[in-house]
């Protein structure tokens, strides 16, 4: 099948495949729409079973991005790049800087920063052969991660607002689903607001952490989806929203950090159908956007962009109220207003 066949492609604009025998760096970078300004997306470095699987995820992730941009309103497009390879084992300097160097025949017209599988220090290395590499160790802004879990929290606590009526988070139940530099974060900032934690993540030293330090309940890993809670967070890969987890959810509102949490569009309008608040993942996962959109311009200002950060859980309430008025899932009403202003700067 060919790229222009796959159901991920949205009228893509562009999409670039780079290999670099020397290293072994093989990566692709989609850019969806630079309609807003020039493309942004995280790199994202994982071992996908074949190139196929790795196309499919740049062409959602850079399609989010778009969307992600316009809802948080800063001047950038989406865009988004996958390496492919173990991020356990297959990290390297040289690859990086290859990276880095694929990143830079792109002229400005792609700016990334890290995602899953990538770190701050792999950000380093490929910004030492690019100017559009963003969150490393050397800029003001640094790691975005932590303002992606404040974005995260500002939106639960508007889903809590509008689907429970509640004003705190203290006594909350959320089941958090992956414990990495967001999902630790956030789960560290409801912790503080009096908030109950069930956790579950892959990595089980993450897990114990939560459970010495926050007094988390620990769930297995294919347990998390289906245990009582008042929110679910999904903050690890995307896709976890299908026909069989939406049937086993036992929560009101699922609000977290992962990207493309629904398998498909029509997923949204069955969590709609069961009662359940859907937090559409580009909007309420859009405080590193904002974050980085902020150190892109004359002079990063933290007050202003935290501002920002808390700016979510407003377009996040009038989503949930346009989805009632209408009738409509709050993802499709999301990918409307997104879509709306895309088309208002095409002209």
């Amino acid at each position: 099948m060919s790229v222009f066949d796959s159901p991920a492609f949205d009228d893509h604009e562009d999409i670039h495949f780079f290999s670099d025998p020397e290293t072994g760096m093989q990566a692709i970078i989609a850019i969806h729409s630079t309609v807003l300004g020039p493309a942004a997306g995280g790199c994202r470095m994982y071992p996908y079973a074949n190139s196929g699987d790795a196309i499919f995820d740049a062409l959602r992730l850079s399609k989010g991005m778009s969307f992600k941009c316009a809802l948080a309103d800063v001047p950038m497009g989406g865009g988004k790049s996958v390496i492919i390879g173990d991020p356990k084992t297959g990290k390297s300097e040289a690859l990086f800087r290859a990276f880095g160097r694929a990143v830079n025949t792109l002229h400005g017209t792609y700016h990334t920063g890290e995602d899953v599988g990538v770190t701050m220090q792999d950000m380093d290395w490929a910004a030492l052969e690019s100017n559009y590499i963003h969150g490393t160790s050397s800029e003001d802004a640094g790691d975005p991660a932590p303002a992606t879990a404040i974005g995260v929290m500002t939106g639960i606590a508007a889903a809590v607002r509008h689907k429970l009526g509640r004003e705190e988070l203290d006594g909350l139940v959320v089941a958090i689903q992956g414990l990495g530099s967001v999902g630790g974060d956030l789960a560290n900032l409801l912790h503080r607001l009096g908030a109950r934690l069930i956790v579950a993540d892959i990595d089980q030293a993450a897990v114990d952490k939560c459970v010495e330090n926050l007094g988390a309940t620990a769930v297995g890993v294919d347990e998390i989806m289906q245990v009582k809670a008042d929110v679910f967070a999904p903050c690890a890969l995307g896709a976890v929203l299908n026909d069989d987890s939406i049937a086993r959810l036992q929560c009101d509102i699922v609000a977290g950090s992962a990207n493309n949490q629904l398998l498909e569009d029509r997923h949204g309008e069955d969590l709609a159908a069961r009662g359940i608040l859907y937090a559409p993942d580009y909007v309420i996962n859009g405080g590193g956007v904002i974050w980085i959109a902020d150190a892109m311009r004359d002079g990063f200002n933290p007050e202003r962009a935290m501002a920002r950060l808390h700016g979510i859980g407003d377009v996040l309430g009038e989503i949930f109220s346009r989805a009632d008025a209408e009738n409509r899932a709050t993802n499709d009403v999301a990918d409307l207003i997104a879509r709306e202003r895309i088309d208002a700067m095409r002209g």
